[in-house]
């Protein structure tokens, strides 16, 4: 098997101090989105979904994020697939951005919800045609016996709906509401930067900095 114990590299990029990072953690997630796209780093807008279960067994998957505000961080899929079972009967969760280039790592943690009807409805209809008869198409998370199942899945529905395909009732966006945010910088010698941000009692952000 290949020795991958030696595999390492110093991080000297940038850095990370409470002196130059914003109070709002929303504020600093949207400085570090900005300069990873940018900066034309891979997938910008990549971000791992943590999810957990009745059964207590963690899974992850990348999902794309496609809004972000006060309210939380939106993402679409298929509310039948597992990560929807599983924020059905647990919903709460995590994602974590990972910006290699920029040696950045975001990690935010909080409860999920759907986003109404409405909002899934507009984001829905902007997608490509091809996409919008691919949420139909896709049984996803299920077991199918090939490729052929999806692509006569979506010859189906393109017939069926043509131009014109109406949202899933299966499909639509979650909102992770933050209550827990940590900003990663690498730096030299492994003393990374890593400032975590929290809700207290009273709903007001507190800064703080973790040993990495």
């Amino acid at each position: 098997m290949t020795s991958i114990a030696n595999i390492r590299k110093s991080y000297e990029s940038a850095e990370l101090n409470e002196e130059a990072s914003h109070g709002d953690p929303l504020q600093q997630f949207d400085q570090w989105l900005t300069e990873a796209i940018a900066s034309e780093v891979p997938e910008p807008n990549a971000m791992t979904l943590a999810t957990v279960g009745c059964d207590l067994r963690p899974s992850t998957r990348v999902v794309l994020i496609k809004g972000y505000d006060a309210q939380g961080i939106v993402w679409y899929t298929n509310f039948s697939s597992r990560k929807g079972q599983e924020l059905t009967a647990n919903p709460f969760a995590a994602l974590q951005f990972h910006w290699v280039e920029l040696e950045r790592v975001v990690r935010i943690e909080g409860v999920v919800e759907k986003v109404s009807d409405a909002e899934a409805d507009a984001y829905f209809h902007s997608r490509p045609l091809d996409s919008r008869i691919g949420a139909w198409a896709s049984p996803q998370s299920e077991v199918i016996s090939g490729r052929g199942v999806l692509v006569a899945n979506a010859a189906k529905y393109a017939a069926q709906f043509m131009l014109n395909p109406p949202r899933p009732p299966h499909w639509g966006g979650y909102r992770l509401k933050p209550d827990n945010w940590q900003f990663w910088q690498g730096r030299k010698s492994r003393l990374h930067d890593r400032l975590r941000y929290r809700l207290d009692g009273e709903g007001q952000w507190v800064r703080e900095r973790l040993a990495p």
